[in-house]
């Protein structure tokens, strides 16, 4: 993305001091530590030829005083790395924000706000199988840069397919993330947020009554949304991925307890919104930890691979709307979007990553051979190698073989040369609506986050 030009300048000892954009003329503004204006160090007026240092200054060259005294220093500094849409904490390591390297931005009249300054927006959301959070400040139109991000995997929906109930544990451990997200929502001052929780609390019979205690216990509200508002989430925060000569793709979100699917057709005028474009869509009640606690998940053989795929199979011969995109399939310009673990996770085994790197995964290419290559290498694996790898890890171990089952019986019926991966989804969903309805983005009125 493009943002504004900002970076520290060369400060006095125990003055922060920061630069702010340019301004007509190439003159800068420094701010003190506090976000207001700070006062000059240095005499700029002293001494003959003020006029020259100053033009010097603006030009970003070293600037001396005639007796040998060095005034204030104007020295360009790159653009400060600011993340995008997408550029939030990997799986693997909750807490951390994964910054960006980024190209400044021309000044062409934009406004520009200091960070404490913009509004700030929080999306949450409890799935069957993570607790994920991400604080937001509004940047160029349709991105946002990301000042805080939790991601944990509690397992909510653990033995949820066999007993219809949330278990103690499994409650417990979601109540103690949540508590964690709810103290660092509380340590801002937050302009709007989205906190929802989804088929876990959605289906199960004490789900109500889990979101009670998480309210009692967490200080959080949390809202339960339902198959439709959490396929258009998961369309909306992947819209950039979409590229211009698109004309259809299939979004599959394979999470823990559902897998949402939405049929986009982009072959009339596209619209500023691709939720807009969603001529079909389908929840499958059926997931990665569902699925592997009926067919097992540590011990997969190739006969109860092949059982998966042909459970999700027979769902998926359910979906009325699946024809919706026949007219494209056969293009070039059509093809599948997947946002979810398990995607992510066969994008860094095929790209044989030391450690997971979501900058390297989320918006990779992968064709169709690959993806091929790639289920029958996991497939060949048993437990103790999934668990070995690094983009695998003991956490998702006896599950990644299931949301391959899933992947498997979607692209049977949507055949696709090529799959781009997106590690985003619901929460890049929120916060783009979010900020969308409070007209963060709207023109006349631009603003561009600085650090």
């Amino acid at each position: 993305m493009e943002v504004g030009e900002s970076g520290k300048a060369v400060k006095p000892a125990g003055e922060a001091v920061f630069s702010v954009g340019h301004r007509s003329g190439g003159e800068q503004a420094r701010l003190s530590g506090n976000g207001k204006a700070g006062h000059a160090t240095h005499n700029e007026n002293a001494g003959n030829g003020k006029t020259r240092k100053r033009r010097k200054r603006r030009r970003g060259r070293k600037v001396f005083a005639r007796d040998g005294e060095a005034v204030a220093q104007a020295v360009p500094v790159p653009a400060e790395p600011v993340a995008t849409l997408s550029k939030h904490v990997p799986s693997n390591q909750p807490g951390a924000v994964e910054p960006t390297e980024t190209r400044p931005e021309p000044s062409g009249g934009v406004r520009r706000y200091y960070a404490n300054d913009l509004p700030v927006f929080a999306a949450l959301d409890l799935g069957t199988n993570n607790c994920r959070l991400l604080v937001a400040i509004p940047t160029r139109h349709g991105q946002f840069k990301v000042i805080d991000a939790f991601s944990r995997i509690v397992r909510l929906g653990e033995g949820l397919s066999t007993s219809g109930r949330l278990s103690g544990p499994a409650m417990d451990r979601a109540v103690e993330a949540l508590k964690i997200c709810g103290d660092k929502l509380r340590s801002r001052k937050i302009t709007r947020s989205r906190l929802i929780a989804t088929e876990a609390c959605r289906s199960a019979e004490n789900g109500a009554e889990f979101l009670e205690r998480v309210e009692r216990e967490a200080g959080l509200k949390l809202e339960i949304i339902d198959r439709r508002t959490e396929a258009r989430l998961a369309v909306s925060g992947c819209g950039s991925l979409v590229e211009r000569d698109t004309q259809g793709v299939v979004l599959f979100d394979i999470g823990g307890g559902s897998s949402e699917i939405a049929l986009i057709d982009l072959t009339k005028r596209r619209s500023g919104r691709l939720a807009n474009h969603i001529v079909s869509w389908t929840s499958l009640p059926v997931g990665v930890v569902s699925l592997a606690e009926r067919f097992g998940g540590k011990t997969v053989t190739r006969e109860v691979f092949t059982a998966m795929i042909d459970d999700v199979a027979s769902r998926l011969d359910a979906f009325e709307g699946r024809h919706r995109l026949n007219h494209v399939l056969a293009t070039p310009k059509f093809h599948l979007l997947g946002t979810s673990g398990t995607v992510t996770t066969l994008a860094g085994v095929h790209l044989d990553l030391d450690r997971y790197d979501r900058r390297r995964v989320d918006g990779l290419w992968m064709d169709s051979g690959s993806v091929d290559r790639m289920v029958e290498k996991l497939l060949g694996w048993d437990f103790q190698q999934r668990v070995a790898n690094p983009c695998i890890g003991a956490d998702r171990a006896d599950l990644v073989l299931a949301g391959c089952a899933i992947l498997e019986a979607i692209r049977a019926v949507w055949p696709a040369d090529r799959l781009r991966v997106a590690d985003r989804g619901l929460r890049e969903g929120i916060l783009s609506e979010l900020m969308a309805d409070d007209g963060a983005w709207q023109n006349g009125r631009q603003r561009v986050a600085r650090s």
